[in-house]
């Protein structure tokens, strides 16, 4: 449900009830429009979220601890200077509004004042504002007098609420009933005629009375008769909050903060999973048009020392008839002894050689061409493991489930110098946190599966010698281990494994997958190889349909 007065005016009651005499004891800036406020209650500290994002602005109760921050913006330094240690006396709505007025009582060591901060949930116009007896302190987005903005938003300005819209006011009944003095209307006209009442709210209210209200409907709906807050989904994935709503997929929540809370941390999650996969999406592709283009450029070159044997023949033709040649000439023809057909061929000549000089310009060439062939070689090798080593980081990148599943592919990408290391710490540097493994228990077997080449490769290095392994064949895949324990693996477990193998593998949208598997002594990673990247011998191959087998799933990290 988008953030319109009606949905604010219950966030904002249940803000009051739970923050009303809460103290403010830390503030954070994370981004350049957004705020977090750690309210110490007597119920627990709350994390108050206040984001002015055109796209997901909102005022909502977050969960989880404070994210460290290098350094604050000017904005936060002057709300840690004002509100640090300030107690919430109120947080209101004025009028019916989409602003929400947190107004604190802030004791400093040598005065005493009262402060409100004005958050203002107007999409594209959000905004916070701190204001001392209506004048303004400050503001997170500033307007000047040479903008020509209708509201005047600056240092020592006066407050000015928004001007009001021709609309009416859903909680005054005779100005609705006067709105709507033909009778019935529709979702659009509500949203057009009642103030604070956004499109996708009127919609829910033409739903609940039945396609068409009235003026008493609107009233008693946004007076709460059909107050039942829930999160919307849509094939089971979380679509909307909403204050009332009639049917459909849904969850019940006691409260709107609640609905919302559990609405937001879904989406702030995805949306943090989604920037960080097209950062590090970015970044491989570029790694990956250089690889290919320096796979090109040295295709390139080894086309051009496609003659080199035709140039040894030439250097040797010369040399086996160089009595026979009379000096100046620019050109001879020689029969080709070493074709079977005995052909003749003419040779191009320097006439300001000798024939002997001749042959050793033919050798020179060769020797040259023999010394780049050479080096290319051991390119093309070196870019075609590079390549290989991509596209496996590629294929983690497009399995991951979870945003910790990035921590290692970055390291990845950090190491090989395609992506720069950020707030990189001047001192030790810390190690990356592991993610667990993707674990499954069946049949008294654990059965473990990696998510990235790091995990990959220290997965295999932990099992044991006489546990088996497996991976796809001729396929990126995850390796998967069964921890046996010293135990013989029935079929039926060798066949669950194979087949969470093929599931993370790229053969996955196949019928059937060959996955290899043999003991773990028979694994052995090839010195220098990139991470990951292992050999294997005695294998006996399966083939396995793919099954994510999510029931096997169980919870236990390393």
């Amino acid at each position: 449900m988008p953030q319109d007065a009606f949905t604010l005016r219950y966030i904002i009651r249940e803000l009051d009830e739970r923050l009303k005499g809460g103290k403010v004891s830390r503030i954070n800036q994370p981004a350049k429009d957004e705020l977090t406020l750690f309210i110490y209650t007597q119920k627990g500290t709350v994390k108050l979220e206040i984001c002015a994002h055109a796209q997901n602005c909102r005022l909502n109760i977050a969960e989880g601890g404070a994210h460290g921050q290098q350094s604050a913006l000017s904005f936060c330094m002057l709300l840690r200077k004002h509100l640090t240690g300030a107690v919430v006396k109120s947080v209101t709505q004025p009028g019916f509004e989409r602003i929400a007025a947190v107004t604190l009582d802030c004791a400093g060591d040598f005065d005493r004042a009262e402060r409100v901060l004005y958050c203002e949930i107007m999409g594209k116009y959000s905004n916070v504002v701190l204001t001392e007896k209506g004048r303004i302190l400050g503001a997170m987005k500033t307007t000047s007098l040479e903008s020509g903005a209708k509201r005047i938003l600056f240092t020592g300005a006066q407050y000015e609420l928004p001007e009001p819209q021709d609309k009416a006011d859903p909680t005054d009944l005779s100005a609705l009933r006067e709105a709507l003095a033909h009778g019935c209307a529709g979702a659009e006209f509500i949203a057009d005629k009642v103030t604070g009442i956004s499109y996708a709210t009127a919609l829910d209210i033409e739903e609940t009375f039945g396609g068409r209200a009235g003026a008493d409907d609107i009233y008693k709906y946004v007076s709460g008769a059909y107050f039942a807050p829930c999160v919307t989904y849509k094939k089971g994935v979380p679509c909307d909050f909403k204050v009332c709503c009639r049917g459909g997929e849904k969850k019940n929540y006691p409260s709107v903060l609640e609905a919302q809370t559990a609405y937001y941390a879904y989406v702030c999650a995805k949306k943090a999973f989604d920037d960080r996969k097209r950062k590090l999406d970015s970044a491989l592709k570029s790694a990956e048009k250089k690889c290919e283009k320096r796979l090109a450029l040295i295709v390139s070159r080894l086309a051009e020392c496609r003659d080199i044997e035709e140039v040894k023949l030439k250097g040797e033709l010369i040399t086996a008839n160089i009595y026979a040649i009379e000096r100046g000439a620019e050109s001879f023809k020689a029969v080709n002894y070493y074709d079977a057909d005995m052909p003749e061929i003419t040779i191009a000549l320097d006439a300001r050689l000798t024939p002997a000089q001749n042959a050793q310009k033919y050798y020179r060439r060769y020797a040259k061409l023999k010394r780049t062939l050479d080096a290319l070689a051991v390119q093309k090798k070196d870019t075609e493991d590079e390549k290989h080593y991509l596209e496996s980081i590629r294929f983690s990148l497009d399995r991951a489930d979870d945003l910790t599943d990035f921590d290692e592919a970055e390291s990845e990408l950090v190491s090989l110098g395609v992506l720069r290391a950020e707030n990189a710490p001047k001192t030790k540097k810390r190690e990356t946190p592991r993610a667990p493994f993707r674990r499954y228990e069946y049949c008294g077997f654990t059965i473990v599966a990696g998510r990235n080449n790091v995990q990959n490769e220290r997965l295999t290095k932990g099992l044991s010698e006489r546990d088996l392994w497996l991976h796809a064949q001729k396929y990126h895949s995850s390796h998967v281990g069964i921890l046996t324990e010293g135990r013989a693996v029935p079929d039926e477990v060798i066949k669950v494994a194979a087949e969470i193998c093929a599931w993370y593998s790229e053969a996955r949208e196949g019928a059937k997958v060959p996955v290899d598997y043999t003991l773990k002594k028979y694994v052995k990673k090839p010195s220098g190889g990139k991470t990951g990247f292992v050999t294997y011998t005695d294998y006996k191959t399966a083939l396995a349909s793919p099954q994510k087998h999510e029931e096997l799933r169980c919870d236990d990290e390393q």
